[in-house]
């Protein structure tokens, strides 16, 4: 089982809040219809899925995650959305516990990339996705990111993430192996795609700075960086400067570059 690098600390929740279907799942909206059943796997706190809830609607949406407590903060953005048509549980992908041909639509964002086995996990969405149904992803592919300007210690910050992610059992490039983990599971009817998130305003740039920043002194992955000795204290306080640094530069920008998948079931 792998370890979820991030962790929920407050900083990494904060990120995860500020995702909404438009702005990380717009590959997958042309394809919903109101009445589908939809099952989110990986739900975080909740925003994605309400949003997406709402789409759906009245079709019901069940949310997962492997966390009690995001899966608590996810059921209290529903219920101060309005939201009835959702419910909440905890749940291992690689082995959900729902009947065969349940969902019309199964969807993880950001999840493969964290897994112990992405190829299993598709298996078990595409079992409980009805046929005709879809199976979708999106992930990250963290050697895709690019930044300017280049500062030195944004390339200490790329080189720990993927040690501590890959020490974790996951796999921070996942976005380039969707397509052959999906064929893998055996689907044959895939479209792959790709998207980038772009932090390059003055807002932009003080979210995802100001949360890296933070991250790498009080997080599962600074934690992490420390027990496990993959970084100094001087390390990790010279990466955080960093991020503050590029936040602070008018011209910062940061492409975030994901791959996506619509798998027919």
């Amino acid at each position: 089982m792998a370890t979820y690098t991030h962790g929920h600390h407050a900083s990494v929740l904060r990120s995860h809040r500020w995702r909404t279907a438009q702005n990380s799942a717009a590959y997958l909206l042309g394809h919903l219809r109101p009445g589908a059943r939809f099952l989110d796997v990986g739900c975080g706190p909740g925003t994605i899925t309400a949003d997406l809830a709402e789409l759906v609607a009245p079709g019901r949406v069940t949310a997962v995650d492997a966390a009690a407590d995001v899966v608590e903060s996810a059921a209290q953005i529903a219920a101060e959305r309005g939201l009835d048509n959702v419910e909440f549980g905890t749940a291992d992908v690689h082995a959900l516990e729902f009947a065969d041909d349940t969902f019309d639509v199964v969807h993880a964002h950001q999840v493969l990339q964290h897994v112990a086995d992405p190829v299993q996990a598709l298996r078990e969405m595409r079992r409980v996705c009805k046929p005709g149904g879809i199976v979708a992803a999106r992930d990250a592919d963290y050697h895709g990111f690019v930044w300017y300007p280049q500062l030195p210690a944004l390339d200490e910050w790329m080189d720990l993430y993927q040690r501590c992610a890959r020490a974790n059992g996951g796999e921070p490039d996942a976005g380039r192996r969707l397509l052959a983990w999906a064929r893998a599971a055996g689907f044959t009817d895939v479209t792959p795609s790709t998207s980038t998130w772009c932090h390059a305003d003055d807002a932009e740039r003080a979210h995802w700075g100001g949360m890296w920043a933070d991250r790498m002194l009080d997080s599962a992955i600074a934690d992490q960086a420390r027990r496990d000795g993959l970084a100094t204290e001087d390390g990790l306080r010279r990466i955080s400067a960093a991020w503050r640094t590029w936040a602070a530069d008018p011209d910062g920008w940061v492409s975030v570059l994901h791959g996506e998948i619509i798998c027919r079931a």
